[in-house]
């Protein structure tokens, strides 16, 4: 990733850089600096939300700060200027621009906090939390509040319903998401009256979307041009396909358009993989692995069998690129939708630290900090659906890999075993391939070696 940059009369104009894959463009958050301040290179100097993620952006050129282009809240495409420094007097060219040139020349600069090539030891800024004060509503009537759900949580809880006066009274909204900012704006809620349920009151996305229950007669009062009734007055909503929402129809659109994809399935006798699980964390209380690590290290043990499926297909170069390792990616959903976070080359770690690394990154996930290099560059996908109650389903590939496998939710079930009626742990596990890297013998081989570890988990411990 490198950002581009222009010179007009000894100034330096940085160009919002390539921040990720299928990323046009960034959200200006907040500026760090402001016309007339002194930077460094590689400071921080403005923070962007993209659809994937809120990042900083550092400036390569070290100088006087000329020019912000673009106001917070504002829309930047990518390559357009971000922000123009110019060299301090007795300098030719700021500090630091041999340095950058030299980056660009070889592919890659320093663009982005945590994951540049200038400085390998950088890592991004922790936050401060901002105040947002919003004004008091004309009227002093009751808003809902809620809790949102954590890594690991069933779901969100109700709170008490705040007095709008008594939040006034305590002092300003905490708001330190800009998608918690901008999805109040959105749907006219005023964060004034909304109490928050984060870390000492922090305002999080449910507490918002919890304040959407008041009746409609007083949101009706509030403006909304993004999202507003249709002009037939039917009740019809309008909600504008931007975002991750947008990142995310595009890729399924490309998926389906572009893969023609198999879905076939199994059910499963799991009852062995749960008392597996039971016995590994009897033995190591301290390092716990849940049953999507254990699925995880299943679909490795698969896919190291049946590397077919752990695949690309290169439309413009005719060909079929087989990767050499797995990088794993787990659906998660979060308040900004569904991710795909990847576990690159889960092949070398371990069950425990499959286990560590699913855990830290899904929450990480549901966080929105998660860089936008590790939603990317998947080679294969697991995805948990039981957790949303459902038995099966019919996925769609994560575009361009070519596989994916579902797993439904863990129910007691009628099971034959040793020709006697028993009740058991039985899951449906679903596997969705392009047909174009492999036929279905391939596919049916390895969704019987996945089915079979789970029902003899002993199987899987003699394959690695």
């Amino acid at each position: 990733m490198g950002g581009g940059m222009t010179t007009v009369e000894r100034t330096q104009v940085f160009l919002l850089p390539d921040l990720g894959e299928g990323l046009s463009e960034a959200e200006i958050v907040e500026w760090r600096v402001a016309v007339g301040d002194i930077v460094t290179v590689d400071q921080s100097v403005v923070e962007v939300e993209t659809a994937k993620a809120v990042v900083d952006v550092p400036c390569p050129y070290a100088g006087r700060v000329v020019t912000l282009h673009g106001a917070a809240g504002e829309v930047r495409p990518v390559g357009q200027p971000l922000i123009t420094i110019a060299p301090l007097d007795g300098g030719d060219e700021p500090a630091g621009h041999a340095t950058y040139r030299e980056e660009e020349r070889a592919g890659s600069g320093n663009v982005l906090i945590g994951y540049g090539t200038g400085h390998g030891g950088a890592t991004r800024r922790r936050r401060r939390p901002r105040l947002a004060v919003a004004p008091e509503p004309a009227d002093a009537g009751p808003a809902d509040g809620g809790d949102t759900a954590l890594a690991g949580d069933t779901g969100p809880t109700a709170a008490p319903a705040p007095h709008a006066g008594a939040v006034a009274a305590a002092g300003p909204a905490l708001v330190i998401s800009p998608i918690v900012r901008r999805l109040a704006r959105e749907r006219g809620v005023d964060l004034g009256t909304v109490r928050g349920s984060g870390p000492g009151g922090v305002i999080r996305r449910a507490d918002v979307e919890a304040a959407l229950t008041v009746p409609v007669a007083r949101l009706a009062a509030v403006p909304d041009p993004q999202v507003a009734p249709t002009p037939e007055g039917d009740g019809d909503v309008i909600v504008p396909l931007t975002g991750v929402r947008k990142v995310i129809a595009d890729k399924l659109s490309r998926s389906r358009r572009e893969i023609p994809e198999v879905t076939i399935w199994v059910d499963v006798d799991a009852t062995g993989l749960l008392e597996t699980r039971a016995a590994i964390n009897a033995a190591t209380p301290d390092a716990p692995v849940s049953i999507l690590a254990l699925l995880a290290r299943i679909c490795l043990s698969g896919l190291r069998r049946f590397p077919q499926l752990n695949s690309r297909v290169d439309t413009e170069g005719q060909r079929i690129v087989q990767s050499a390792g797995v990088h794993l990616g787990i659906a998660a959903q979060t308040d900004r939708g569904l991710l795909v976070p990847v576990l690159r080359d889960a092949q070398r770690l371990t069950t425990a630290e499959l286990a560590a690394e699913l855990t830290a990154t899904t929450a990480a996930a549901r966080a929105g900090t998660l860089a936008p290099s590790r939603l990317t560059g998947g080679t294969f996908t697991l995805n948990n659906y039981g957790v949303f109650g459902v038995d099966g389903s019919t996925p769609i590939i994560n575009h361009p890999e070519a596989a994916l496998l579902g797993v439904g939710r863990i129910v007691d079930k009628p099971w034959v075993v040793d020709g006697q009626l028993a009740v058991r742990k039985v899951t449906q596990l679903s596997l969705t391939f392009d047909h174009r890297v492999c036929d279905g013998g391939v596919a049916g081989g390895f969704l019987r070696h996945v089915a079979d570890c789970v029902e003899r988990p002993a199987l899987l411990i003699a394959a690695v």
